[in-house]
């Protein structure tokens, strides 16, 4: 075969188009993989500034930024070594059919839950982890919610396709307990005498240590199943002003990574990264959080799952010795 075409390539802008450079797979049902990644390109259920369904494009274009690092800094294991992941592109729905969508997104979720993967979900508006909670409730029940966001996204007055009423219906549909899931990073109006989600608000988040942090999503979470949902917003436009809403007085990025870090522990069953809306970023820069952020929630998730067994040479001593 001519190598012109069949070496591999590393370079940052040659074929873009998978989360780190991880292999396209359109059916990842049958495949061998531990997680599979699945871009949701809708900005529907959106308030403000449209944009968010050209976020999944967007992350994975700036990961292609991270893919160089086997490693990557500080964690002390190779991710692709420890886990398998595939990419099953984005999902297609009819457009401007929000039941069609909610309908195909639950099912795609649950279908990849039957065959044992866990998904990483790159949106898109934050409606869609309301039928994706739907399809992971089913798998695992009941489970806690840890959120990073600006809004609580617990509206009762949005509509049934909305993403601010997410977690106002989750809790009702016994998706999620919301006495132990814990939302981070708030900084807008919510009733807080009757909020029966417990919160870390922006202010508090920016005063509290990383440690602080964990220790109180851990409390709040125990051994329980955790979904965990971080709309870019969380962050302060300063770090993300490639987003619908932005609100200042967010966290920074730095803070961010080191409180996912410290939930490797954490029994993370799930994990979504939403908002990301490039037609508002600059220079990229909310896209490559995004896809910063997911990888970091990969290596905690995979940090907990047992190194792989090193193959053995005829002689039956580890190959490299």
């Amino acid at each position: 075969m001519n190598d012109l075409f069949s070496k591999t390539d590393y370079s940052l802008y040659s074929n873009a188009m998978t989360f780190v450079r991880q292999p396209y797979v359109k059916d990842p049902i049958d495949v061998d993989a531990d997680v599979v990644v699945l871009g949701v390109p809708l900005d529907m259920a959106t308030s403000g500034r449209p944009g968010a369904r050209m976020g999944p494009d967007a992350i994975r274009r700036a990961s292609v930024n991270l893919a160089w690092e086997a490693k990557k800094f500080p964690w002390d294991f190779k991710l692709f070594e420890r886990i398998k992941v595939v990419d099953s592109g984005d999902l297609v729905f009819d457009c401007g059919d929000a039941e069609d969508f909610t309908y195909r997104l639950e099912a795609a979720t649950g279908e990849i839950l039957k065959s044992g993967k866990m998904m990483l979900a790159l949106g898109g508006d934050h409606f869609i982890t309301l039928p994706i909670l739907r399809a992971y409730a089913k798998h695992f029940g009941e489970m806690a919610l840890i959120h990073f966001d600006a809004h609580t996204d617990t509206y009762p007055n949005g509509s049934a396709y909305d993403h601010g009423t997410m977690f106002y219906h989750a809790p009702k549909e016994g998706l999620i307990n919301d006495r132990h899931s814990i939302q981070i990073g708030i900084r807008t109006e919510y009733k807080v005498e009757t909020h029966a989600y417990n919160v870390i608000n922006a202010m508090e988040a920016n005063d509290l240590t990383p440690e602080e942090i964990v220790a109180q999503i851990k409390a709040v979470v125990g051994e329980r199943p955790a979904y965990f949902t971080f709309d870019i917003d969380c962050l302060d436009p300063a770090f993300a002003p490639g987003t619908g809403t932005p609100v200042i007085g967010g966290m920074t990025t730095d803070k961010v990574l080191k409180i996912i870090r410290g939930l490797h522990d954490i029994n993370l069953v799930g994990m979504d990264v939403v908002e990301v809306s490039p037609p508002y970023d600059n220079s990229d820069v909310t896209a490559l959080a995004g896809a910063t952020i997911a990888l970091e929630l990969l290596y905690a998730w995979a940090s907990m799952r047992p190194e792989p067994k090193q193959a053995e040479s005829v002689t039956g001593e580890p190959n490299g010795r």
